[in-house]
C-alpha cells in the first residue's frame, strides 16, 4: 500500500510541475495556428512537386490540425501521397510541450525534430517520384470534398482553446504517468530499458506499433519514456514517425477506398520502424 501511495505522489509531482509550461505552450501554438493555419493550406494546395518539403515543414509544426487538414486534402486528391506522408511522418503531436516543460535541452530537442523533418522530407520525394513513375500519381485539380474536421476548438478563442488543450493533454499526463510508474516500480526500469532500448530491431518494433494509436496517448506514452531514458532517441524518432495525431483516423473516415488506406498506414509504418533501426545502428 506504502509503494501505491508512492506512486501516486510522484505521479502528481511530476505532473503538476510542467502544468504551466503545457499552458503557456499550447498558448502560443494556438496564436501561431490562428494567425497562419488558412494560408499554411493554400500554400501546400499550390505546392507541386515541392509538396513534401512543405508538408514537412508544416507538419512539424506541434499542434492537430495540419494533419487532419493533409488528410482531407489528400482524399480530395489536392495533394499528393508523398506530401500526406511527409505530413504524418513530421507531425509530433504532443511531444515537443512535454519536452519544453521537462526542461530537455534544445539540442536534443532540435536534434529529434530536425531527423522527422529529413525522414519525412525525404520519404515524401522519393514516394512522390516513384508513382510519378508509375502514372500513379495524377492529382485532381480541385478539392472534391473537404470537410474540416476541427479537433482544436479553434472556435472558442485563443485562451479558452490553450485551457481545454492543456487540461486535455494534463489529464492523458496525470494517467499515463500513473501507469508508467506503476510498470517501471514492478518490472524495474534497467529490465524495460533491456527489454525495448537494448534491441536495434525490437525497441523500433514496439515504438512503432505504440505509435499507431491514433491520439495522442501514444506520443505521449513515448515522449514520457524518452524523458525517463527507458528508451532512446532512435526509438522515440521512430514511435513518433509512425504517429500521425488523429490524421489516420481521418483518413478512414473520408477516405473510402479501405485498401489504400491500409497500404498507407502500413508504408508509415514501415518507414517509421526502418528508420528507427538505421538510426539505432548510425547513432
Amino acid at each position: 500500500m506504502h509503494g501505491f501511495f508512492e506512486i501516486v505522489e510522484h505521479t502528481l509531482i511530476d505532473s503538476v510541475k510542467i502544468l504551466p509550461f503545457l499552458f503557456i505552450t499550447y498558448l502560443l501554438m494556438e496564436y501561431i495556428e490562428h494567425k497562419t493555419s488558412n494560408k499554411v493550406k493554400q500554400v501546400i494546395e499550390k505546392s507541386g512537386k515541392l509538396g513534401p518539403l512543405l508538408g514537412g515543414l508544416v507538419g512539424i509544426v506541434p499542434q492537430c490540425g495540419f494533419s487532419v487538414s493533409a488528410t482531407n486534402l489528400y482524399a480530395a486528391r489536392v495533394i499528393s501521397l508523398g506530401t500526406l506522408i511527409s505530413v504524418y511522418l513530421t507531425t509530433s503531436d504532443e511531444m515537443l510541450p512535454i519536452l519544453i516543460s521537462e526542461n530537455i535541452s534544445a539540442t536534443t530537442i532540435l536534434s529529434i525534430l530536425g531527423i522527422k523533418l529529413v525522414i519525412g522530407v525525404l520519404a515524401g520525394f522519393i514516394i512522390d517520384f516513384v508513382l510519378r513513375k508509375l502514372n500513379k500519381n495524377k492529382l485532381e485539380e480541385k478539392i472534391v470534398d473537404i470537410c474540416e474536421h476541427e479537433h482544436c476548438h479553434c472556435e472558442d478563442g485563443i485562451i479558452k482553446s490553450s485551457i481545454k488543450h492543456t487540461v486535455s493533454i494534463f489529464i492523458y499526463i496525470v494517467i499515463i504517468t500513473f501507469v508508467l510508474n506503476g510498470i517501471i516500480t514492478l518490472i524495474g526500469e534497467e529490465t524495460i530499458s533491456h527489454f525495448v532500448s537494448k534491441n536495434v530491431v525490437l525497441g523500433p518494433v514496439v515504438a512503432g506499433l505504440i505509435g499507431l494509436i491514433p491520439n495522442c496517448a501514444s506520443s505521449v506514452i513515448l515522449t514520457q519514456l524518452f524523458v525517463e531514458n527507458v528508451i532512446s532517441m532512435p526509438i522515440l524518432i521512430s514511435g513518433l514517425c509512425v504517429n500521425a495525431g488523429v490524421g489516420l483516423l481521418v483518413l478512414f473516415r473520408i477516405n473510402k477506398n479501405l485498401k489504400e488506406n491500409l497500404k498507407i498506414t502500413g508504408l508509415l509504418y514501415a518507414i517509421g520502424v526502418i528508420s528507427g533501426i538505421l538510426l539505432e545502428i548510425i547513432i
